[in-house]
């Protein structure tokens, strides 16, 4: 059995799942200040009437990681950035807490200027002096050639620090980026590290000694334990699990948009064919653009649980949520309670519901069903106007999925899969759309059964100087010599057996082990109208998806 968690600002969900079947399900109220106990109470719950003993798995998702990004609940980091020529550092707006330093290495990963001991010593003993504890080291080009980062990160070390290495989170170029998914990594270790905590301490009091996994921002899993030195990974976890959901409850195969609808926001997907899309550059989170790898998804601030207030005879919805439903003792009118009015959902204490919605009818001068239906309309037409928004962006650029680039083609959806809690109003939003709509079966936890189904991914990037008679496996900072003769097939021959070497220290199933290569380029170098070698890049994934007994998704 595999039990699959997602832990949401609102909610933690919970299902078990035996040979790829929803058996038992669960969702309980979360409580930020003690993860821990949510997780506890969901797992107890969830496994009252099943032998513990049975779970051979374990797979989370949470919005910790995003949530301390975007509230700015984050660690106070110090960047040390070999920048070398080219770049001004004023067009990085990195900060008081950025320091640039000698050392270079060209765009081939040849070192131009060494790192200079001195300097890294001062800029160390500046960090100390601020009383910083978390460093992000990244190099222009250490994609190329890590060494100088591992250099620096060593004069760096000591016992109270906690050191980030750009080339270790992505084997991609783009400095800019690089250097805002090393500050990330770094300013959410603290609070993930306390995250992971929680998460053992629960394992402990369940008494159980499985593998545990965490969903990263592209849809796959990761051992929690590895998470740690990347923390990056796991943002987006929450809105990729609803993606991930999508395809574990249904088997589209056609252009479609998906919402999971939250207490406090909803997120909105999009597939093409029936395959998620991808991010072709990295997400971007609180106006920063990473390289992390994720599936596309928006995020609203409309939810069941968002606040309903009048300004100006006009219904405003969201985004603030400051607590439950009235009808679960909230505060405030919330869009749940409208639909507990309309009777599209039944919970709850209904006389508190209408009295709430009642506040509102007065404001608006309507009856108290009228108001309510009012709200529902409201909320769907701001989530199906986002819907439209988001469409049209993606229609003006080139689409790409988990699996490939689509050349030309143009989105056009006709069907909306809505999940979550308040997925009733899924009606609406069709009919604002002029769609068809369909709530899949376990809509209501499908975040955690797509979590619990996601497979195991990773990527790798291969860099081969024939000239130089040397390779790079980018992410991993692994060096070792080749020959003259060294191929762009043997290349990517090398990328497939370190990839699942990786996969399976990350945890990966051998049978959801499904490669791709997604980037394969050779350039002859030439000097003095002689070719002198080859410099070779090649990139291989394994694709996000579902696990499966063979078959894949």
């Amino acid at each position: 059995m595999i039990l699959g968690i997602d832990v949401g600002g609102t909610h933690t969900d919970a299902v078990l799942v035996q040979d790829l079947q929803v058996i038992s399900k669960i969702k309980v109220l979360t409580n930020q200040a003690n993860i821990m106990a949510s997780l506890l109470e969901a797992a107890e719950k969830l496994t009252k009437d099943n032998n513990v003993n049975n779970i051979n798995r374990i797979v989370l998702s949470t919005t910790i990681s995003t949530n301390a990004i975007v509230q700015n609940k984050i660690s106070r980091v110090a960047m040390v950035l070999l920048s070398g020529p080219g770049l001004s550092p004023a067009t990085l707006n990195l900060g008081k807490d950025a320091y640039f330093a000698r050392g270079y290495v060209n765009h081939r990963g040849i070192p131009v200027k060494n790192v200079n001991s001195r300097e890294i010593a001062d800029i160390s003993s500046e960090i100390s002096e601020n009383q910083i504890h978390h460093i992000g080291v990244v190099g222009k080009f250490s994609s190329r050639n890590p060494q100088q980062e591992l250099d620096a990160a060593e004069l760096l070390q000591n016992d109270s620090r906690k050191i980030s290495l750009g080339h270790t989170l992505s084997g991609q170029l783009n400095f800019p980026r690089r250097i805002a998914t090393t500050y990330l990594n770094a300013a959410i270790h603290e609070i993930y590290q306390g995250f992971v905590r929680d998460v053992q301490e629960f394992i402990q009091k369940f008494g159980l000694n499985i593998p545990v996994y965490i969903l990263k921002a592209d849809g796959g899993t990761i051992l929690i334990d590895q998470s740690l030195d990347c923390p990056v990974q796991t943002i987006h976890s929450g809105p990729a699990a609803g993606i991930m959901g999508v395809l574990a409850t249904t088997r589209m195969k056609e252009d479609a948009v998906a919402l999971d609808i939250g207490g406090t926001t909803t997120d909105i997907s999009v597939f093409a064919d029936g395959v998620p899309l991808l991010e072709p550059s990295g997400v971007e989170i609180n106006g920063r653009k990473t390289l992390i790898r994720g599936l596309y998804t928006k995020s609203i601030g409309v939810g069941g649980d968002s606040v309903v207030r009048i300004e100006n005879g006009e219904i405003l919805i969201g985004p603030q949520r400051e607590g439950p439903a009235a009808a679960l003792d909230g505060p405030f009118p919330t869009p749940t309670d409208a639909m507990i009015v309309e009777g599209i959902v039944s919970f709850g204490d209904s006389g508190k519901a209408r009295n709430a919605i009642a506040l509102i009818a007065k404001k608006l001068q309507l009856g108290v069903e009228e108001a309510a239906r009012a709200i529902i309309e409201k909320m769907a037409a701001i989530i199906a106007d986002q819907v439209r928004h988001i469409l049209a962006q993606i229609n003006n650029k080139p689409v790409y999925t988990i699996h490939e680039l689509l050349e030309g083609k143009i989105i056009q959806p006709k069907i909306l899969y809505v999940a979550g809690g308040p997925a009733a109003v899924a009606p609406f939003i069709a009919e604002n759309l002029g769609y068809s709509y369909l709530i899949p079966e376990h809509s209501e936890v499908s975040n955690a059964l797509g979590v619990a189904l996601a497979r195991t991914t990773a990527e790798i990037t291969i860099l081969a100087d024939t000239e130089r008679k040397e390779l790079i496996l980018c992410e991993e900072g692994h060096v070792e010599s080749i020959s003259r003769n060294f191929s762009l097939a043997d290349a990517i021959e090398t990328g497939k057996k370190f990839l699942r070497e990786k996969a399976v220290c990350m945890g990966a199933r051998e049978q959801d082990i499904f490669m791709e290569v997604t980037e394969s380029q050779q350039f002859n170098m030439i000097r003095d109208f002689y070719t002198t070698g080859k410099n070779i890049r090649v990139k291989v994934q394994i694709k996000p998806g579902l696990i499966s007994s063979g078959k894949e998704r």
